[in-house]
């Protein structure tokens, strides 16, 4: 049978590949838990659920870095329905859901700069080349030429999308990067972290929850991302 420990051992090992960030076992119970909604705000924002009213909804789950590709997918499937089905693009609606290792993608470049996000892990999309940058942010002058450059985050959110990000993630790999950095606590660190959100993003209490919603509420199809 499998024990308690034997579970939070894998949950750990599951975490460490977005930029070899190693957490305490002590750290991942407290993320699982429910956390208030951020500063600001009296409860969590499910208004995005509003956007998934067309007649084809769908919700991408991306869960790796995996250079970024889980972001791109989820741009790119319109364009490709629409040349295989004809169908308008005001007939497709999207959702993205950066969860698990992949809360980096949802992360802004200067936060990356400032609490060492890159890794030797983090390749560009194209060349495959080690880079410090947020691959899911990349444009023409990283090298990234269209229609690849239009397929990346705030593109994506330029045209209406919706773009979440996990809480919990956010709570295990990149607040203890900013207390670490910063010597702030926890609390004073999430909110860091959320401001240190690509904008446009919203945060929501796990990535799980968010593709539960999108299934249930708006009957999006789920499609793995990563």
């Amino acid at each position: 049978m499998t024990t308690r420990r034997d579970f939070l051992d894998k949950m750990m090992v599951g975490g460490l590949g977005a930029g070899g960030l190693a957490l305490g076992l002590a750290a991942i119970p407290d993320a699982l838990e429910a956390a208030a909604p951020p500063m600001g705000q009296s409860a969590w924002d499910t208004s995005w659920l509003g956007k998934l009213d067309t007649r084809i909804r769908a919700v991408f789950d991306c869960a790796e870095v995996e250079r970024g590709y889980g972001v791109w997918r989820a741009s790119a499937w319109t364009g490709q329905y629409q040349a295989a089905r004809g169908t308008p693009v005001s007939e497709l609606s999207t959702a993205l859901i950066m969860r698990h290792n992949a809360v980096v993608l949802a992360m802004s470049q200067e936060f990356w700069d400032r609490y060492g996000v890159a890794n030797a892990s983090i390749e560009h999309p194209l060349t495959g080349q080690k880079i410090t940058r947020n691959p899911a942010l990349l444009g023409p002058a990283d090298g990234v030429p269209e229609p690849y450059a239009n397929f990346a985050l705030p593109k994506f959110l330029e045209r209406g999308n919706v773009a979440l990000a996990c809480d919990a993630a956010l709570r295990m790999l990149m607040v203890p990067l900013v207390v670490t950095k910063d010597g702030v606590s926890p609390d004073e660190a999430r909110n860091r972290a959320i401001a240190g959100m690509v904008p446009g993003v919203i945060l929501q209490p796990s990535g799980v929850f968010a593709a539960i919603a999108a299934q249930q509420e708006r009957q999006a199809q789920y499609i793995r991302a990563s």
